[in-house]
Order: structure tokens, then C-alpha cells, then sequence
């Protein structure tokens, strides 16, 4: 199949090379002309360093070259920018399917990825991809578990298609609501997870979070029509354990720097140089919460403790309050 990547970050990057082991051809499009120079002299992603890419791969900052006369689309940038490539996208959009791995909500409208999507392309062959998987452990191809989830049979048949191998494994679900809600929320819980580590606490208290967290998800996703048992999958408690306890997440490793003290500046030169997804979600979702008049007082508390300057310690005193 012919399959354009838009977004050239690590992720992106690593979706790529299980596309190009499957036999695909690979376009790899970004906006940003140095993201696209550097990979086609180097073959390899500052991002990823030791994986070299197939001299195969095709780069391209020409969106309506990416996107035309392909088999699939991968949706792989920020999630702040899905937006405005979905619009960008609608003057050459020609109906292909689209699979989505970018997860978030907006923060001014709280839409999720497949939402954004749908305002600005006339489709319903989404599909959504989330799961426990570093992009350097993909790139790495060790065994990774994915959900794929959908409702359009030609998407989910195309992405499983195009990305399954015996090393990616998909597991297919129905329930899109639960699988955006499961991996956006992740990232927020996960700089909370993080804060508990900087303060110097052990697994247990963080096994104790993520437990907890596991409840208030369930909620969510139950208050937004979607089923509530998708937080046990991958793109759930298998994203969440993953992300809530290495550091190699960046959210993790933000919250972290809260825990220990790090100081403002400190704090504003990691922002600054990493993307904390968790970041820009934590005002949608918490907004979102609201709306929805769902209660995650775990979401109040994180949002406390890093816009408005509550003690990071306090988040000890809610785990240990009594029900």
C-alpha cells in the first residue's frame, strides 16, 4: 500500500519503519522544511538515534503530494496541530482513510482527535491507534499491543492491514469515546505519578494512583456514552502503567521535576524543549469534566498543584483520605 506519515517526531518516525517492514511504500511529510532536510541527508531521526531508515522512505513538506493518490493517511503530529493540517488537508482530501495516533482534546472546543478530524474532512474511515508504546521500543521492533478502534470496517481493515506484523500486535474495539478519553487522560495522570516519584515515594503509592485514576477513567468514559470496560485494554490500564511509571515519558519525567522542586526556570526550560502532552490536556480535560458534570477531583488537584502553585505533597493527603 501507499502510506504518507504526517508528522516527522519520533513516533511518527517509528510508525514508519513497522509500515516500511510490512512491505509498504512510505511518504513522510512535515511542515517543517529543516525536519524533512535532515531526515532525507541522514536517514536516521534526531529523535531516534541508532535507527537508520530505508533508503525507500520519501520525505516531503508538500502536503497535497503527501496526501494524494494514497492508500492510508497516519495522522502522527501534535495533537494542537491535528487542527490546522485537518484544515490545510480539505482542498486535496480525496476520501483515503485516515488512522489517527495523535491523542488529546482541544483545549477551546474539548473535541478529540476523530472530532477534529470529521470537522474539516467529509469521511467517516477513521480510525484511532493507541497503546503502551515508546516510539524508540517500536523502532526497536520488541512486541508492542496496540488498540485500533472504530466504526468504519474499511478503516480498521486498512490500518490492521497495513501496521500488524509478530511483533505489532492490534487488538480491534468499537468504543472510539473510550479509546481518545483513555489516551488522553493517561498523560495527565501520569505527571501526577511523576509529581509522587520527585517527592520520593515508591511504586506502591504509584500503583496506588494509577488504581484509583483506573475508577475516575471508567466515569469519564461511562458519562461520555463510550463503554467503560475499555480502560482495561491497552489503549487504557496498558497505556497508563506504561506511561505512569517510566521515565522515559515525558510527562512522567515533567511531574517529576514538580515533585522534587525543580525551580520555575528549570521547569519552563523542559516545556520549552519537550513536548508534555499531558500539559495541554489537563485544561481541556478538566473543562471537559466540568461539561460533563463528571467528578475527577484527582484532575482539579493536578491542575492546582501546577497552575496555581499548590504544595505538590497534597496530592499524598488525597490518596490516603478515607472513602
Amino acid at each position: 500500500m501507499k502510506i504518507t506519515v504526517l508528522g516527522a517526531g519520533a513516533y511518527g518516525t517509528a510508525l514508519s519503519t513497522v509500515l516500511e517492514e510490512n512491505k509498504n511504500e512510505v511518504t513522510i511529510w512535515s511542515a517543517f522544511k529543516d525536519e524533512i532536510d535532515y531526515l532525507q541527508t541522514n536517514h536516521e531521526s534526531p529523535r531516534l538515534k541508532g535507527i537508520k531508515l530505508s533508503e525507500s522512505f520519501k520525505f516531503t513538506t508538500d502536503l497535497k503530494e503527501a496526501i494524494t493518490n494514497k492508500d492510508l493517511i497516519v495522522i502522527a503530529t501534535p495533537t494542537g496541530a491535528v487542527d490546522e493540517v485537518t484544515k490545510q488537508m480539505q482542498e486535496y482530501y480525496d476520501g483515503t482513510p485516515i488512522c489517527a495516533i495523535s491523542k488529546g482534546i482541544e483545549q477551546d472546543t474539548c473535541l478529540f482527535v476523530y472530532d477534529v478530524i470529521k470537522k474539516y474532512l467529509n469521511t467517516d474511515e477513521i480510525a484511532i491507534m493507541s497503546g503502551p508504546s515508546f516510539a524508540i521500543d517500536v523502532a526497536n521492533k520488541v512486541p508492542v499491543g496496540l488498540t485500533l478502534a472504530g466504526q468504519n470496517k474499511k478503516a480498521i481493515d486498512t490500518v490492521y492491514k497495513a501496521f500488524a506484523n509478530d511483533h505489532f500486535k492490534l487488538r480491534k474495539s468499537y468504543d472510539i469515546v473510550g479509546t481518545e478519553v483513555c489516551g488522553a487522560i493517561k498523560n495527565v495522570i501520569a505527571i501526577a505519578s511523576g509529581i509522587l516519584s520527585g517527592l520520593g515515594l515508591p511504586e506502591s503509592t504509584i500503583a496506588m494512583l494509577i488504581t484509583e485514576s483506573l475508577h475516575d477513567i471508567k466515569e469519564l468514559i461511562k458519562g461520555l456514552g463510550g463503554n467503560g470496560s475499555t480502560v482495561y485494554s491497552f489503549a487504557g490500564f496498558g497505556d497508563l502503567l506504561l506511561t505512569a511509571t517510566s521515565t522515559k515519558s515525558r510527562n512522567f519525567s515533567f511531574g517529576k521535576l514538580i515533585g522534587e522542586g525543580a525551580s520555575q526556570k528549570e521547569i519552563d526550560e523542559y516545556i520549552k524543549n519537550t513536548t508534555v502532552e499531558g500539559l495541554y490536556t489537563l485544561k481541556s480535560v478538566r473543562k471537559l469534566v466540568d461539561n460533563k458534570a463528571v467528578e475527577m477531583p484527582i484532575i482539579d488537584l493536578i491542575n492546582d498543584i501546577i497552575y496555581n502553585g499548590k504544595n505538590p505533597k497534597t496530592l499524598i493527603d488525597f490518596l490516603i483520605q478515607k472513602p
